[in-house]
């Protein structure tokens, strides 16, 4: 007899008053009356972790993103209790957690001002339909609160007054706001009252991000599934806040060779091989500086990854050979549909080892992609990663390929609902076995995992390049991304400024767009202002979908071909700049590319800024977004910066009109910086570097540069062979000292510096090198501004009159 047709809805429920605490070590456990358990993880100083349970049991604890090689650690930690709170310190934080409900409030410790409370705190709802609970957070905004980060969101960077979904997609032709899109990382930064911390969301079923858009003054966090399990990162400055989320998630697992840090053409698609060919020589030919080509697609036999059209490419390994002796490394696309055929080997051992993914109830996943129906690895499965990691035998260490470019992971399924798998897919999710709605924002990155451990193992002694478009929050510990299929608009060329900015401040550095646009067909000007962006994003490549048209820089004239050519070469001029960069990326988080707010969080004015970043530490850049332009206005950072172009000093806090032409962008450089520069090269390593440039950029007063080097490929430099400078400049009214520290035992290729001056306010009378005073002739000292000499040197006085 049925004595209740309807299920009660209860609503949002909401822990009731603890009744036990247990601390063991760093985990403090607090229980309430109505079997919630919320554990609180000491993680550092400036981290804790939260994490809830409804159940009064906590799943097995595992996460895809948090690195086992995080920082751990802290000097303080005492718990005491009074008659309403039970209060955690460290020496960074104080934490109040309510006796009667479980809400938190968090303070500095050194001067006790609020840095984050709780509005409604943790709470829930039972999901009837899937099991479990959707888990949800509430936060009250401070006043003047911004928010940063969240990824690959196509917006201005402040967040603030918007709502955001995380749950990856195959968003082609995207637009501004268009959400969700390619990425998931649920990582934030807020700030307020100059101080900064962050939130990681460590969960990835479909989450939600409220940053005062429902309720004025209220943010907001939530997931339709899974745990509340969020890490809480205090700074306060905003650079600490993303260095310590990015060695929670994990810095790159090894620096990127340097040419992979170059210039890069790809199209969808350059075949037969006549057209490879016809491409790479145009670009010797025009000696426009290139790295790297592309093959998408139709390069394989039908669709089917790892198979070379005997059509298209009757020798792979031949042409491969050619193209490296040439300059170009070859890079190509795999993407995760196994085409359905008994005949294809690769299909037909992935169905004997059962490596594909099936539905809730034991049939395979079939889903359409480009070879037609195929099934679908399970990346999560360790043993399938291990299986596709050798799958890449042939491809890398047989016929030479030097890198992967990793499409259609989010997983993009053709002509169904939601472009993607349905929910009730399985996944063994490293032995926690999951539905696709826990697995989801996580397939891509765990195929781009187990491609990069594929490439590590063939390309050896060679460093991996893996490019990846869907991602998770740490899959930039293997893999470079770009900001998936774009439109030749002028608007695209403002959102690829924006989204590599909010990116880099969300962990991950390797960032890039298709330069001039994917979909449809730029004009020379966008093309060439996109290319003078790209420039300065570390993954720099021109990619476009190919049936509208040529994009390669010859494609638009020879007024824009010599634009184009003008700033690639400066890309590679900059490269050791670039590289340190990177290396300070790999080694402490510091993001490559910074936006004004992350740049000087305590200047107000930066806080709204969209368009002007800091490019590594000293230059700052600011493209030209629209048509028929030949200028612009742009804030100038609070300091002294240098013009790039004329050597004009401005003056930083304010906003100006920059000139800049067509064949120039508004580029300066900080003032006491040592910018290093390499020769134009048409590929790396075309060139000895017989001389190391140093632009020396005039201050009174102090800085300090860095310039760091190694084979620009390999391991050795893990064993301590690379060369770390580290110049401390210091400038006076009539006098210069430079000072030089050099660490590791990696010998460079040059033997001298060529040191350029700009900006020098006086006259040089004298020039003294390690306390020996040098006659200007043997300097090869040339009208006031640039002189050479021994790399060796340990402090260097340039006297004035």
């Amino acid at each position: 007899m049925i004595l209740n047709t309807e299920l009660e809805y209860k609503g949002n429920l909401f822990p009731t008053k603890i009744i036990k605490y247990e601390k063991n070590l760093n985990v403090l456990s607090f229980t309430t009356e109505n079997g919630v358990i919320l554990e609180v993880t000491v993680r550092r100083d400036s981290i804790l972790r939260f994490r809830f349970t409804t159940t009064g049991i906590f799943d097995n604890d595992f996460s895809y993103a948090i690195t086992k090689y995080a920082s751990r650690g802290y000097n303080h930690l005492e718990v005491t209790e009074d008659d309403d709170h039970y209060t955690i310190t460290t020496s960074k934080l104080i934490c109040n957690i309510s006796k009667l409900d479980l809400r938190t409030s968090i303070y500095d410790a050194k001067d006790k001002s609020l840095i984050c409370e709780d509005e409604l705190g943790f709470h829930w709802e039972e999901s009837y339909e899937f099991g479990g609970d959707v888990v949800k957070m509430s936060k009250t905004a401070q006043p003047g609160e911004s928010y940063y980060g969240l990824g690959d969101k196509p917006v201005d960077n402040n967040l603030k007054g918007k709502r955001f979904e995380n749950w990856v997609t195959d968003s082609y032709a995207y637009g501004r706001d268009t959400d969700p899109i390619y990425k998931t990382i649920p990582f934030y930064t807020a700030l307020h009252n100059k101080k900064s911390y962050g939130i990681f969301f460590d969960n990835t079923f479909r989450s939600y991000f409220d940053f005062c858009h429902e309720r004025r003054n209220i943010s907001s966090f939530w997931a339709h599934g899974g745990e509340m399990n969020y890490y809480f990162i205090y700074g306060p400055d905003m650079s600490d806040v993303v260095m310590n989320y990015t060695d929670l998630t994990g810095k790159p697992h090894a620096m990127p060779a340097l040419w992979a840090l170059g210039y890069h053409q790809c199209k969808w698609s350059y075949y037969p091989e006549s057209n490879v060919k016809e491409i790479t020589a145009k670009f010797r030919e025009l000696q426009i500086p290139c790295d790297a080509i592309y093959l998408d697609i139709d390069y394989m036999e039908g669709f089917r990854c790892f198979t070379w059209s005997k059509q298209y490419f009757p020798d792979p390994k031949r042409m491969v050979k050619e193209l490296a002796d040439d300059g170009f490394k070859t890079i190509v696309i795999i993407d995760p549909g196994i085409k359905i055929d008994m005949d294809y080997s690769v299909f037909k051992e992935g169905l004997e080892k059962d490596y594909f993914c099936k539905r809730a109830d034991g049939p395979y996943m079939k889903g359409k992609v480009w070879p037609g129906e195929c099934y679908f690895p399970d990346f999560t499965n360790p043993e399938v990663r291990e299986w596709w990691a050798d799958l890449f035998k042939e491809l890398v260490e047989d016929i030479g390929v030097r890198g992967v470019w990793n499409d259609m992971n989010e997983p993009a399924v053709m002509d169904v609902p939601g472009k993607t798998f349905p929910n009730d897919v399985r996944h063994d999710y490293d032995g926690n076995q999951c539905s696709h709605r826990k697995a989801h924002n996580v397939y891509g990155m765990q195929m781009a995992r187990a491609t990069y451990q594929g490439l590590k193992k063939f390309s050896y002694p060679n460093r991996p390049f893996v490019i990846t478009r869907a991602a998770y929050s740490g899959t930039q510990r293997y893999t470079s991304s770009w900001t998936g299929d774009n439109v030749a608009t002028w608007d695209h060329l403002n959102i690829a400024n924006l989204q590599a900015q909010r990116m880099c401040m969300s962990g991950f550095s390797f960032i890039g767009s298709d330069i001039g646009g994917f979909a449809e067909q730029p004009n020379g000007e966008l093309y060439a202002r996109w290319i003078q962006l790209g420039i300065f994003h570390p993954f720099c490549r021109t990619h476009s979908s190919g049936d509208h048209g040529d994009q390669e820089p010859w494609a638009f004239g020879t007024t824009i071909t010599d634009v184009v050519r003008k700033f690639i070469e400066l890309r590679y001029q900059l490269l050791p700049y670039l590289y340190t960069a990177f290396w300070k990326y790999a080694e402490e988080g510091i993001p490559i590319l910074k936006s004004l707010v992350l740049y000087d969080q305590y200047d107000a004015q930066t806080h709204y800024r969209n368009d002007e970043f800091v490019f590594g530490e000293q230059i700052l850049a600011c493209p030209i977004t629209g048509p028929n332009l030949k200028g612009r206005r742009m804030y100038i950072p609070i300091g002294k910066w240098f013009n790039f172009w004329t050597d004009e000093v401005v003056s930083g806090g304010q906003e100006i009109w920059v000139d800049a032409d067509l064949d120039s962008m508004p580029i300066f450089v900080k003032e006491g910086a040592i910018i290093p520069k390499y020769p134009i090269q048409q590929y790396v390593g075309e060139k000895t570097v017989e001389e190391l440039t140093l632009d020396v950029y005039y201050k009174e007063g102090n800085e300090i540069s860095e310039v760091y080097e190694d084979a620009t490929d390999g391991y050795d430099y893990i064993k301590g062979r690379y060369s770390l400078r580290n110049f401390k400049f210091q400038g006076k009214e009539k006098e210069i000292i430079i000072q030089q520290h050099k660490s590791g035992k990696y010998i460079t290729t040059y033997k001298t510096f060529r040191l350029h001056f700009h900006g020098l306010p006086f006259k040089i009378k004298e020039i003294e090198i390690d306390n020996v005073i040098i006659p200007f002739e043997e300097l090869r000292f040339k009208g006031g501004t640039s002189l050479k000499l021994t790399k060796e040197f340990t402090e260097l006085h340039i006297i004035g009159e």
